[in-house]
């Protein structure tokens, strides 16, 4: 069995990362128009850029957890036939210590959360597809959040086929940047803090331009007495409350100020632009119908 295969049954450290060895990731100029990976502003903050198929981790191992994904969604080749593997597994690449790992995830409410999601990776010839589907299951792709499935969260996992049919008037091809919000507040639990926010950020071309929306997912509680009280005994025992699924539509220079990541010329060509009125500025989604895709 060649190294490279994806199902390379498990071995050493050496062997696992071999088989990661031949990964190029996220295509900046998959569009045409460059679009670089979100990277951190402040130098300071440290990160690892982790390669896989079609897409890029940016890890934070000081903090578990991603910092942001970047992944090339071709529309015209997804391959929805392709079985879940749900089997996570570390990356090599990297020690296990510094991935949130399956000791966050057992015996209570939290769902590891893809954060580039299964299914946008999973085109081209089937081998490469298989193998995209298996990267998606690295905890370096996951980000504990709330079991519960409602609306929101509906609207969420469904924005990138939404998306992907608006674009299919123009390319059919979209890129996707995603992570958490990582903020100094977030309610520690079994060594990791768990993210309130999350964030999406989708690039496409419009009208042969490019183009850009973004998106703010909040599992925030809402903080009344017993909410700041389990927050507060997070480390004790059960997971922090997470509050609802709530979706927004929010201007690309808000996910920049709120993840003090760098976005190149995104905030510049964003179809909701951070010009629209205070309480407009934070769109809060109900259904597909709520989505602004124009200027």
């Amino acid at each position: 069995m060649k190294p490279s295969d994806p199902h390379l049954p498990p071995g050493t450290d050496d062997a696992r990362r071999a088989a990661l060895a031949d990964r190029t990731g996220y295509d900046e100029a998959f569009l045409g128009p460059v679009v670089p990976l979100p990277l951190p502003v402040r130098q300071s903050i440290g990160t690892v850029i982790l390669p896989y198929t079609h897409f890029t981790v940016v890890f934070r191992p000081d903090r578990r957890l991603a910092a942001s994904t970047a992944v090339c969604v071709e529309g015209r080749e997804l391959l929805e036939d392709v079985p879940r593997d749900d089997v996570w597994q570390f990356d090599p690449r990297l020690p296990d210590e510094q991935q949130a790992g399956e000791d966050i995830y057992r015996n209570n409410s939290l769902d590891r959360g893809h954060l580039v999601r299964r299914l946008d990776p999973v085109w081209g010839p089937s081998a490469l597809a298989a193998r995209a589907n298996t990267d998606t299951f690295h905890f370096t792709n996951a980000a504990p959040q709330a079991d519960v499935f409602n609306q929101g969260k509906q609207l969420w996992q469904g924005l990138e086929n939404y998306l992907l049919d608006h674009a299919a008037v123009y390319d059919r091809r979209l890129t996707v940047l995603t992570g958490p919000v990582l903020h100094d507040s977030d309610p520690p639990y079994r060594g990791i803090q768990v993210p309130m926010r999350f964030w999406k950020v989708a690039a496409f071309l419009q009208d042969g331009a490019l183009a850009a929306a973004a998106y703010v997912l909040d599992q925030s509680p809402d903080l009344s007495r017993d909410a700041e009280r389990a927050l507060a005994g997070a480390t004790t025992g059960a997971p922090p409350p997470l509050g609802p699924f709530r979706t927004y539509q929010v201007p690309v220079s808000d996910v920049a100020e709120i993840t003090e990541l760098e976005f190149g010329p995104l905030p510049d060509v964003d179809v909701m632009p951070a010009t629209r009125a205070p309480e407009e500025r934070w769109r809060r989604l109900e259904s597909y119908g709520d989505l602004v895709l124009h200027p």
